[in-house]
């Protein structure tokens, strides 16, 4: 679920606005998330996911905005930085699918979205770049494996660990993932 249908979700079960609800926490005189969770479970029947999204806007408050291709450049900062490249090629090929494609940069990972609706996630870790795909049905063989564990909002996970491994195969199952989203 994106933060932006987090904030939807709770405006329609409490009918204020999450800006409401965070300043009634201010006003509470909250700063701690956990007692910001537990009193927006009290007072407004919140799960945790919905409370840590108003936590994260009360918590944002007064900090500068930063751009997606801020949150881009930090996250390939340091070791990271060699899997830039392979990262904007990934991006750019999936962006080619259509105007309904977005890249949702987040802390661990990037989201690829059609719709609003992930179909693939990218993930630098160490030595490689993981590039999880939602491929329901999919038979699970050679470079495309299972994903397991490693990310639940994928079905599939393929390990890039070279410039070469970013193949037309590996396009392929990515556009077939944007394609069943």
């Amino acid at each position: 679920m994106s933060f932006q249908a987090y904030l939807d979700n709770i405006q329609a079960k409490t009918g204020k606005r999450p800006d409401d609800i965070a300043g009634m926490v201010r006003g509470q005189g909250l700063s701690k998330p956990a007692e910001i969770v537990a009193w927006l479970k009290k007072e407004f029947d919140l799960g945790h996911g919905h409370a840590m999204a108003i936590v994260s806007l009360v918590r944002s408050e007064g900090q500068p905005r930063r751009s997606a291709d801020d949150k881009v450049a930090a996250y390939f900062s340091g070791a990271k930085a060699k899997w830039r490249g392979a990262y904007d090629r990934l991006a750019r090929e999936a962006l080619s699918f259509g105007p309904d494609v977005a890249v949702a940069p987040g802390a661990t990972y990037f989201s690829l979205t059609k719709s609003g609706r992930k179909f693939a996630v990218v993930q630098a870790v160490g030595e490689r770049i993981d590039l999880g795909l939602k491929l329901k049905d999919a038979a699970v063989e050679g470079r495309l494996e299972a994903a397991g564990a490693w990310n639940s909002m994928v079905t599939h996970r393929v390990r890039i660990t070279s410039d070469e491994d970013l193949d037309a195969q590996v396009l392929d199952w990515l556009e077939q993932a944007y394609a069943k989203a």
